[in-house]
């Protein structure tokens, strides 16, 4: 369950939110290729793009890979949102968690399977390819390897070409949840933590 608003424990960025009339030029070019993109003119500098606003030749060369890895892949939607948050609560990313959420609802990510997966639980009632996806998820963590059943299970729903792209997807939301929680991104102040700090 989330923790009230009255219980928030995050801790302030460690970096400043930068505002919008402050940015240097090339922060201000950043900005411009974020919403020139897939993710569209109304992105606000939030999340990852508030850290990658303090570096921005680092955050245009990952934003990029970012909007590829999110709306370009040939892995299917309702797949790639579970698969960033089954990432986003092993990692425990407060912003990421909040942001996909409703992401993965418009997917087709069903509410029952996100629920069980903020609780850390098997979602039981995920279709067989969520599960799939799930299980590997799983044992790369565990392994920091699949096995063979595991790679085939996969690789027969996705196809080669998406393959090599949804272990892009995980690895690029690994990097996004580092930075998240180095950085202590977390949603806006008036919404609860998706997940109760240490």
């Amino acid at each position: 369950m989330p923790v009230k608003k009255s219980a928030r424990k995050m801790p302030p960025p460690r970096v400043p939110i930068l505002a919008e009339e402050s940015l240097t030029a090339p922060q201000r070019a950043l900005l411009e290729s974020i919403r020139s993109g897939p993710r569209g003119s109304g992105t606000n500098i939030r999340g990852p793009f508030a850290v990658f606003l303090h570096a921005p030749a680092f955050g245009e060369l990952a934003q990029r890979l970012g909007g590829h890895c999110r709306f370009k892949t040939a892995v299917p939607p309702r797949l790639s949102e579970f698969a960033i948050l089954v990432t986003a609560r092993l990692w425990r990313a407060q912003y990421e968690w909040f942001a996909h959420v409703p992401q993965a609802e418009r997917a087709g990510v069903k509410s029952e399977t996100i629920r069980d997966l903020h609780k850390g639980r098997l979602p039981k009632a995920a279709p067989k390819d969520e599960r799939a996806i799930y299980d590997f998820i799983q044992e790369l963590y565990k392994t920091r390897r699949v096995g063979d059943k595991t790679f085939a299970r996969v690789r027969d729903l996705l196809g080669e070409a998406a393959m090599v792209e949804f272990v892009g997807i995980l690895g690029y939301y690994v990097l996004i949840s580092m930075i998240l929680n180095v950085f202590r991104m977390s949603p806006p102040p008036d919404e609860a933590l998706p997940f109760e700090e240490k």
